[in-house]
């Protein structure tokens, strides 16, 4: 494989690396790459468009909290400028190192209904994403769209496990609509490789009083609360009948077969009565 090839595929798998393991493919791909500063500068975009998709958070400079990076963050025409509108200031970004620098006040300030709105998702997600972080920015194209995006992290690497829930609503205050996407994805690799990958695509009207953000954001909880319930039963279900016609039932002992070491106790009794194990008889 050409340079060019190797960086390629080294993309490609970086896109699919599973919640808080990045680093980990990342460090795995530069002992085959062998050649650091070709994969900085090749895998560059893949990681811009990781960091993007997976809703990733950074430390805002001169801030003592964070923002989500997204492309509803993203300062338009500016590549690496995102905007963190709860301080009022657009920085840049290292896609690599996730540093972040060069702190610059917005030229305009934020609208009522999108700061209500922001502190009723991080009332929210406070009490029911322990870890989790909700940010609402305003639209280019449109002053009376908001999208409201809230990601949850979980990593327990010393019990093999890490998880991810992103979620985003699109808050159309001209249509009276809501449009939302919810991703959760989970990896559990103990003895296999086991990966979760489910999306859901809710879509609603707006509350009676399509100002009242504490209004929009019950909603949003109600929809994210009946999407886990449903998740809940179709993986009990799963668990209890599907897979389980599936499974080998266990000896009478209840325990696994040890195969290495019957074959120990096989070798030695046929060494114990003389006859070779490797003889013709």
């Amino acid at each position: 494989m050409t340079p060019e090839e190797r960086i390629a595929a080294a993309s490609k798998f970086l896109l699919q690396s599973p919640p808080g393991e990045i680093n980990d493919v990342l460090n795995d791909i530069r002992a085959i790459i062998s050649d650091d500063a070709s994969l900085e500068s090749g895998i560059l975009p893949a990681l811009r468009e990781y960091n993007l998709a997976q809703f990733i958070t950074v430390d805002v400079p001169g801030q003592s909290h964070q923002v989500i990076i997204s492309r509803a963050s993203q300062v338009a025409d500016a590549e690496d400028r995102y905007v963190d509108p709860k301080a009022g200031i657009t920085f840049s970004l290292d896609h690599l190192t996730l540093e972040t620098s060069d702190p610059q006040p917005l030229s305009q300030e934020s609208a009522p209904l999108r700061k209500s709105l922001e502190t009723a998702a991080s009332k929210y997600v406070s009490d029911h994403f322990p870890d989790g972080i909700a940010c609402v920015f305003g639209s280019d194209a449109s002053a009376s769209q908001y999208t409201i995006q809230i990601v949850a992290n979980k990593y327990n690497p010393t019990n093999f496990w890490s998880g991810r829930w992103r979620s985003e609503y699109v808050v159309d205050v001209a249509k009276g609509e809501i449009t939302g996407k919810i991703w959760i994805n989970a990896h559990y690799y103990e003895q296999g490789n086991v990966q979760l990958a489910s999306e859901h695509n809710p879509v609603f009207e707006f509350p009676p009083n399509s100002s009242a953000a504490d209004k929009i954001v019950a909603l949003i909880a109600k929809e994210e609360g009946e999407y886990q319930a449903s998740l809940s039963e179709v993986y009990f279900e799963m668990g209890d009948k599907t897979f389980k016609g599936l499974r080998r039932m266990l000896p009478m002992t209840r325990q696994k077969i040890d195969w290495d070491r019957v074959m120990g106790y096989k070798l030695g009794a046929e060494l114990a009565t003389g006859k070779s194990p490797f003889s013709g008889s």
